[in-house]
């Protein structure tokens, strides 16, 4: 399986920048009388947390946290969709208002989950699609060996760009390049900056190259192992949707067709409970003809929904004033 490889070969490179740290505090402590070893020593831990692991960026910036006892109803409906995908319960939920999706992270250094919902797909969306919508972002929750697979080559990427993409800065170039022009002198010496450049670039291409052999077997390893992947995080979404449901949300979003009869009706002036009635009038629309009420769920009622809706209306009128901005 190539799924062992690829995990042996993350710990491995998360071994290395442990070694750097755990060498960086050991040169410290056996020479804690030097300044040398305490110089030695720190640039070791330093090289250590430059590499460490980044397991996700985190909220956006664009993202607002919501209270509990500001949108109960919302807190609801996404600790029940948790439960039935089998992930941890989000602690917090946010709202975005121009971003369409909804991602399930991890935040701070206790990791505590957050699920953040774009308002723009968010208000379009049935109460069966809004589950559904739920279901995708808590089934991308990454496994514990796909977080220490991503961090690892995280951390080579950092490897990489510290030893290969270093390049001599543009403003002392551009100084150097004056110094020679201004020189009276036809042919003008290499100073020892340049020298020094290139000397940290060669050798850079020499450690680089073992480096690169490891971050290319991996990627491999992992892009082979994508389509287990993704069927992992289907099979978490079916545990509380169909996949027809799953197909028809990924082409609504895909397509970005939900928008454009919002964004008239924000244009035109009409309130949110107008553009809220439109974008459920176009989701009773199918191939045989015009269902009695919009798709529903068990996890999420029509009247859930329409409280949901009242405990975000503050955040939709804030969000639809910024929809043109969307592409």
């Amino acid at each position: 399986m190539k799924r062992l490889p690829a995990l042996a070969l993350a710990l491995l490179v998360h071994a290395l920048t442990l070694a750097f740290v755990g060498l960086g505090v050991w040169t410290t402590v056996v020479n804690s009388g030097l300044f040398v070893g305490w110089l030695f020593g720190g640039l070791l831990v330093a090289i250590g947390w430059m590499l460490r692991p980044r397991l996700d960026a985190g909220l956006p910036a664009d993202a607002e946290m919501l209270d509990r006892s500001a949108a109960p109803e919302l807190y609801g409906v996404v600790e029940r969709v948790a439960d039935r995908v089998g992930v941890p319960r989000p602690h917090r939920v946010a709202v975005r208002d121009l971003d369409p999706g909804a991602r399930y992270v991890r935040t701070g250094l206790r990791r505590t989950p957050v699920l953040a919902v774009g308002l723009p797909l968010w208000l379009a969306l049935s109460p069966g699609q809004r589950v559904t919508m739920l279901a995708v972002a808590c089934a991308e929750t990454p496994s514990l060996e796909e977080v220490v697979v991503d961090g690892a080559l995280a951390t080579l990427a950092e490897w990489r760009a510290a030893l290969l993409g270093a390049a001599p800065l543009r403003v002392r170039e551009e100084a150097q390049t004056k110094v020679v022009a201004a020189s009276l002198t036809a042919d003008h010496p290499g100073t020892g900056y340049e020298v020094a450049g290139m000397l940290g670039r060669a050798v850079g291409r020499v450690l680089g190259g073992p480096l690169l052999l490891v971050e290319y077997t991996l990627t491999r390893l992992v892009r082979s192992d994508e389509s287990r992947r993704r069927r992992r995080r289907e099979e978490r979404a079916l545990r509380v949707v169909t996949a027809s449901a799953l197909g028809e949300l990924e082409a609504l979003a895909e397509s970005g067709r939900y928008l454009a009869p919002m964004r008239a009706a924000a244009l035109r002036g009409e309130g949110i409970a107008s553009i809220r009635a439109g974008a459920l009038a176009r989701a009773r629309l199918t191939d045989d003809g015009v269902l009695t009420a919009a798709p529903g769920s068990h996890l999420l009622h029509a009247d859930q929904s329409d409280r949901i809706d009242e405990e975000l209306l503050r955040h939709y009128t804030r969000a639809v004033r910024g929809f043109g901005l969307i592409s």
